[in-house]
């Protein structure tokens, strides 16, 4: 899932260098992510089993599985889960709350050893685009029976809800954080091009076509949640502590003196299925 952040970070490092630094830092604080990411809707489990026909006794290989956002309700669904976390602290947090039923590995994907038996499904929530995409589709193939699927969902924030915060909160950005684009919002929605995960998919060629659904959905934060939310992103995380505190102060001001201590983000989820040839 891009960040999530109403700004682009940039990076002078190489791009791989990079994604496994940033990637990193998700697992500083599995707790506070596993309280404030939001879950996913109802709806998009409906449509992963109608197009992956994922469902019970199906066996699934989950890639990046966080703290078990989307682990749980497939578990709750019947699905037979392996779950791949790097992150230690997040795989720890997803064997609390999922106790014996899922076998959680802690391991990176690029390296991961698959197991002999393939998967009917490969699932990725929010995680895909931080696996090394000269591994990653390739790797996922491998991993699937013929005709398995290939289930990738993307999570971003889109034009929306608090539309007025979000034009002006990036005047903080601009103050905190110089690499800030100056006068950035997130897209429309309708804006959101995954032509890149279409060309990724179809270039590996070892997939049919990839079907796509989205669903939006505005989420409602106090302030405090607001901030719970931004610290569990990279980019927020990358900063320098000084610019992170000023940055966040200067939300909080924002939020709590213009917009009664409530703002409301709009996320556009959207999921990709390819079936393997």
């Amino acid at each position: 899932m891009p960040d999530h952040l109403t700004h682009p970070q940039r990076d002078d490092q190489p791009e791989e260098s990079r994604r496994a630094r940033l990637r990193r830092t998700f697992d500083e604080d599995a707790e506070r992510y596993d309280r404030a990411r939001p879950g996913y809707p109802t709806e998009l489990y409906d449509e992963l089993a109608e197009l992956a026909g994922v469902g019970a006794g199906s066996r699934v290989l989950e890639v990046g599985c966080g703290t078990g956002q989307a682990t749980v309700p497939l578990v709750g669904r019947g699905c037979r889960v392996t779950a791949v976390e790097a992150g230690a602290r997040m795989a720890a947090v997803a064997r609390r709350k999922l106790g014996g039923a899922v076998e959680v590995v802690t391991a990176e994907f690029e390296s991961w050893p698959l197991p002999g038996e393939p998967f009917d499904a490969v699932v990725s929530a929010t995680a895909f685009h931080w696996i090394d995409p000269a591994v990653r589709v390739g790797k996922s193939a491998d991993a699937l029976r013929p005709g398995g699927a290939l289930a990738v969902v993307r999570t971003q924030h889109v034009w929306g809800g608090s539309e007025e915060f979000f034009a002006e909160v990036q005047g903080c950005y601009e103050r905190f954080d110089p690499d800030t684009p100056p006068g950035l919002r997130p897209p429309a929605a309708a804006d959101v091009d995954h032509s890149d995960h279409v060309q990724e998919v179809a270039g590996s060629g070892r997939f049919g076509p990839t079907v796509f659904r989205r669903f939006e959905r505005d989420l409602t934060y106090t302030t405090a949640e607001y901030l719970d939310l931004l610290l569990t992103y990279s980019g927020h995380r990358a900063l320098a502590e000084d610019a992170r505190d000023g940055l966040l102060r200067c939300i909080t001001g924002l939020i709590d003196g213009r917009y009664g201590g409530r703002v409301t983000k709009r996320y556009l989820f959207e999921l990709g299925v390819s079936r393997r040839l």
